[in-house]
């Protein structure tokens, strides 16, 4: 049976950019597996809010939040993908013309 709410702790992960684990604040992060632990690298907790299927998230649907955490125990927002124009943005030209 799915919640209709939870108080959620959302984490950040110290190893990957914008990546965040959203788990049930009374078990923590207890039932991420291991291995994806050892992807995420150190947790850093970020905040806690109450989290309803109605809540509005810049980047992710609060209904799935809620359902793979009723489901998994966790869910994992992964980083945005980056389009690959905007890595150019930020490397050393080459020839440069000015």
């Amino acid at each position: 049976m799915s919640q209709l709410r939870i108080i959620c702790s959302i984490y950040r992960s110290k190893k990957k950019d914008e990546m965040y684990l959203y788990v049930d604040k009374t078990k923590a992060l207890s039932l991420v597996p291991e291995a994806l632990m050892s992807m995420f690298g150190q947790a850093e907790h970020r905040m806690d809010m109450l989290l309803t299927a109605d809540k509005h998230l810049a980047r992710a649907d609060a209904a799935a939040i809620l359902a793979d955490i009723d489901a998994k125990g966790y869910y994992l927002q992964m980083p945005p993908v980056r389009d690959e124009y905007m890595l150019d943005l930020y490397k050393t030209p080459v020839n440069p013309t000015y």
